[in-house]
């Protein structure tokens, strides 16, 4: 059986969507109804020959636009508008992972595909868990953010296209083509000339592992921070395992502004970031072109952070008094090299709760002017 994949003869072949997408998008029309058969027929090896007869890209296309029509009735039944990031974690794994397993299956060679395809199962284990002991999976969570957002779009019917075009639609589409590069390097495996795995892909996949760590760390300095300080508020001592990490200054504060986070606002996020930039710049030095379809993944995903953080940081700045400061002196996702980048306490005078310690190891909040020195 030939398989449903352009004939390449060069690496640049496989950066061209003209080439390589546009002549099977006609499959997308004809899936329904041959999956329905199929599923009529209950017959697995036609389900198979589905699977395998259709470009790969083509297959994923369609169970994302699939999934943003789930996520559509699931938000509105529900009046709830975080179904897509339930899946955030999820998804490009899912995609890296069929790229994998369609080339295996159709006796290509896989050293690189599997190599992306276990970088991001690590990626979605971890991101997948933050999310799971912050709360978002459980029943009725949303992201307070979306909460902002309907509070700024007052026209029922507005917010009702923006949840169809961006929130359902758009987004399960981001989740796909952040993937795209992994489709290249699938391509990129039918060329002869073309050596599986070397000394480049072992450095580019190494450095997207090195940014999930520091990604895990940064997150792991936010979970720590707010825990402390939900442990404070209620009981006005600092948990004994925070002690050496926290005083109740920074608790008292309201945000973390010590380690990864004296040097960037946002290091989760500039971790987030770069690992999907660091594929699509990986698959851009496989194929040769560093200006591709593929980059619209990941020019997405970089503009919603830019969006979303942006929104995140007007919030916090309302909420606490010191954030603007904190802005002032430490970058946004980069740190500044022009000034320290760590930041600085105010030395303002504020009225605030300090904690003493007495004999018996008892702490007592008492209020106190801090003045400045």
């Amino acid at each position: 059986m030939a398989l449903p994949l352009p004939d390449v003869k060069s690496v640049a072949d496989c950066a061209s969507f003209g080439h390589t997408v546009l002549p099977f998008l006609s499959q997308i029309t004809a899936l329904p109804e041959r999956l329905q058969l199929a599923a009529a027929a209950k017959d697995v090896d036609i389900l198979k020959d589905i699977y395998l007869s259709t470009n790969p890209f083509i297959t994923a296309l369609g169970f994302s636009l699939f999934l943003s029509v789930l996520f559509l009735i699931a938000s509105e039944f529900n009046r709830n508008y975080s179904q897509v990031d339930r899946f955030w974690s999820i998804l490009p794994s899912v995609y890296n992972v069929h790229f994998a397993v369609w080339a295996r299956l159709s006796g290509l060679r896989t050293q690189s595909l599997d190599t992306i395809a276990v970088i991001t199962l690590i990626w979605s284990v971890r991101l997948t868990f933050n999310y799971w002991r912050r709360g978002g999976y459980s029943i009725g969570s949303e992201d307070y953010r979306w909460q902002i957002v309907r509070s700024k779009v007052n026209n029922r019917f507005v917010f009702f296209l923006f949840n169809i075009l961006f929130i359902s639609l758009a987004q399960s589409l981001l989740l796909l083509f952040i993937t795209a590069p992994t489709y290249n390097f699938l391509l990129l495996s039918r060329l002869s000339d073309q050596k599986s795995f070397e000394l480049p892909d072992l450095i580019f996949s190494r450095i997207a592992f090195f940014f999930i760590i520091i990604e895990y760390f940064a997150d792991q300095q936010q979970w720590n921070f707010q825990t402390a300080k939900h442990n404070y508020q209620k009981t006005a001592r600092i948990p004994d395992q925070y002690k050496g990490q926290f005083d109740p200054e920074d608790l008292e504060r309201g945000f973390v502004v010590s380690g990864l986070w004296s040097l960037s606002r946002h290091p989760n996020f500039l971790s987030e970031q770069l690992i999907w930039l660091t594929l699509y710049l990986w698959n851009c030095y496989r194929t040769e072109s560093y200006v591709q379809w593929t980059g619209i993944g990941v020019l997405g995903y970089l503009l919603i952070f830019q969006g979303s953080t942006r929104l995140t940081e007007s919030i916090s700045a309302s909420k606490y008094p010191e954030y603007r400061e904190y802005q002032a002196r430490v970058g946004r996702f980069v740190p500044r090299l022009s000034i320290k980048p760590k930041y600085k306490r105010s030395g303002k005078k504020k009225a605030r709760q300090t904690v003493t310690e007495t004999d018996n190891g008892e702490q007592i909040v008492q209020e106190a002017d801090k003045k400045s020195q």
